[in-house]
């Protein structure tokens, strides 16, 4: 995989309560990545990007919430999240991304 569709795949990381739960408990991370990535290629680009080593993958799919904005009816975008389970002694340092 090329270094563009890397950037391409992985497109932020995913900070919430839970999400920084699971980096501690359980050396998860979680990542927003594009709706067309597939395990491997998420797989790879972390491993790539963040020079660690990556044990398993898993890829949920959200679908956007309809909304109402007064009389019309809007949708939120979809969004697609991979959780990444980091092999012990590693970890991600999204600190020092440049």
């Amino acid at each position: 995989m090329n270094q563009e569709r890397m950037y391409q795949v992985l497109l932020s990381p995913h900070v919430s309560e839970k999400g920084t739960v699971l980096a501690e408990e359980q050396n998860q991370h979680i990542f927003k990545v594009a709706c067309d990535a597939t395990k491997s290629e998420v797989k790879l680009a972390v491993e790539e990007i963040f020079k660690v080593k990556v044990e398993k993958v898993r890829i949920m799919n959200i679908k956007g919430k309809v909304k109402r904005f007064g009389g019309r009816v809007g949708k939120r975008s979809d969004l697609r999240k991979a959780y990444v389970t980091l092999v012990e002694g590693n970890d991600v340092d999204l600190a020092g991304i440049s």
